[in-house]
């Protein structure tokens, strides 16, 4: 299981101390909202770039954002290597986000706000390389698991399979040692977790916790 630490709720006054202490893991999630798409807003490709400069993990960037086909550049350049847009809020075309990813040399990922039916994903599941299945509202963090994430998971699960793909499932949201099991159970590859993480003293045994669910 790779594991993707969120550093939502991490200490900002000391950053590089506070990523630093979850080096152990392999991926690194950035969680990025502008207050439109979704209520709160945190930071731009500026916080990518600040944190390449002390670590070598898989930048993993979720936009959260309205129009994410303005930003992918900005966050491309800065040196994120996997970019999540959201499909309620393109305004082009899911498609033409996606060629604009690949064309960055980016790996590209795709979400849907829990209330969206996942369905809508099928046509676009052969092109992208990772599908984000929110499992809390996106917007802010330490919300409660929400169970419907389970069936999306397996959905996704048995897709890959009819389809041939090698897209990666991410889970995002209300992740633990006992929801990191479900999920995982259910075909999960990713986990993203942040208050599970952020809120323990050694973050190190936290993430290998979620590793070995």
């Amino acid at each position: 299981m790779i594991i993707a630490p969120s550093f939502l709720t991490a200490d900002f006054s000391k950053l590089e101390q506070e990523i630093k202490s979850i080096t152990n893991s392999p991926w690194i999630h950035f969680d990025v909202m502008d207050g439109l798409f979704v209520p709160n807003k945190t930071y731009d490709h500026t916080i990518v770039l600040e944190v390449s400069s002390y670590s070598n993990q898989v930048f993993d960037v979720h936009l959260m954002v309205e129009e994410p086909e303005k930003v992918l550049e900005d966050y491309a350049n800065a040196g994120a290597d996997v970019i999540t847009f959201h499909f309620e809020a393109v305004k082009t075309s899911v498609f033409e986000v996606i060629s604009q990813l690949k064309r960055l040399d980016v790996r590209v990922g795709i979400s849907l706000k829990p209330s969206t039916k996942i369905e809508l994903l099928e046509p676009y599941l052969p092109y992208v390389d990772l599908v984000l299945v929110m499992s809390v509202e996106p917007g802010k963090g330490g919300q409660a698991f929400l169970p419907s994430a389970i069936e999306k998971i397996m959905w996704l699960n048995k897709k890959r399979s009819e389809l041939h793909c090698q897209f990666l499932i991410e889970v995002d949201g209300g992740i633990n040692v006992s929801t990191g099991k479900l999920v995982k159970d259910a075909g999960a590859d990713v986990l993203v977790a942040g208050s599970f993480i952020f809120n323990r003293t050694d973050r190190f045994k936290a993430i290998e916790e979620l590793e070995y669910v």
